[in-house]
């Protein structure tokens, strides 16, 4: 009986801290996770949000769970700014040096005082080439009146606002209310040809052929275009949204120390390299990019053309003006 006993407390013992994760589907490499509950000897509990605005609404209501949180950067000065988030030790974080500078040009901490750039994603489409013989790199895709029923948008305000905004020519991060207007009517026009609005469901839909374009994430749609060919990825010729999503620890955590340690953990090269070549997304780790192939660097949802580069954007905090948008949003889900 007490052999029984040492063995259940030592059972107890090995997983005695537990990691609390809130991030985005299929967003860490399950083996990952494995080695670091094992070199920590702890474990990792892994909930998952499908957008920004879900994510804060919890935050805002109390949630206090979590430890380590994955937010997009737009997102990340919300929670900055409202005392959300707690300040990095950058002695537990070792690695930190690993991040390419030229990405902290692009966010707005670029000092990493709070928060960690953890991959670089776009917005963009993917068609199934098999049945769409005549696919263009362009928003105008979702005007095809063919393929109704058979297209999907993001149900996300500013990756599908966005969309129609870029498809005018106008920025993401407009505040011009006859822009937001136009781009209103669009998303409307839109509308009328799609299934729904989703974010999880087209990953099958479109490896199924339930279907035949859908606007999603790139990470997401390399995963699906590696098991089957007959998805390609094409990034919109007007410029997509580009998103990235950094490391953050509430100033709730409980695991504050084994946070640091899964964020100095993700920004080894080796497991950088990886992750990154799991889950399809490009992490801004210039020692990673060296480990991962050829072929991972030359897909279209990894790396973007300069030109077309130049004509994407980073989704930006709107403030009071985010209004805006929302009052757009409500538009569109009301339309018929």
């Amino acid at each position: 009986m007490k052999s029984l006993l040492l063995l259940s407390l030592l059972a107890v013992s090995a997983f005695a801290e537990t990691l609390h994760v809130y991030t985005w589907a299929d967003y860490v490499s399950p083996d990952v996770v494995k080695k670091f509950e094992k070199q920590q000897g702890c474990k990792v509990v892994i909930d998952t949000f499908d957008s920004n605005e879900s994510m804060f609404a919890k935050f805002k209501a109390g949630a206090t769970g979590y430890d380590l949180v994955f937010p997009t950067a737009y997102m990340i000065q919300v929670m900055h700014a409202q005392g959300m988030l707690a300040d990095l030790d950058h002695a537990k974080l070792p690695n930190l040096p690993n991040i390419d500078a030229a990405v902290l040009t692009k966010v707005k901490d670029q000092k990493m005082a709070h928060s960690v750039p953890y991959t670089f994603a776009y917005a963009t489409i993917a068609v199934r080439k098999d049945k769409i013989k005549d696919a263009e790199a362009t928003w105008a895709m979702f005007d095809r009146t063919a393929l109704a029923g058979r297209v999907t948008l993001l149900d996300d305000m500013r990756e599908s606002i966005g969309a129609a905004l870029k498809s005018l020519g106008h920025s993401i991060n407009t505040r011009d209310e006859a822009q937001l207007a136009a781009a209103r009517d669009v998303l409307i026009r839109w509308k009328k040809n799609i299934a729904r609005f989703d974010n999880e469901g087209y990953k099958a839909g479109i490896d199924s052929a339930e279907f035949h374009l859908v606007h999603g994430y790139s990470g997401d749609l390399f995963q699906v275009q590696m098991e089957n060919p007959k998805v390609e990825i094409l990034i919109p010729r007007e410029g997509v949204t580009i998103g990235c999503d950094e490391m953050v620890i509430p100033k709730t955590a409980k695991q504050s120390g084994l946070a640091h340690a899964f964020i100095n953990f993700l920004l080894d090269p080796a497991i950088a390299a990886e992750n990154m070549e799991w889950m399809g997304y490009y992490c801004p780790n210039k020692p990673a990019l060296e480990k991962v192939s050829a072929e991972f660097l030359k897909n279209p949802a990894i790396t973007i053309p300069a030109d077309l580069q130049a004509k994407c954007e980073v989704i930006e905090d709107l403030g009071p003006d985010l209004a805006k948008y929302t009052k757009v949003w409500d538009q569109v889900k009301a339309a018929r």
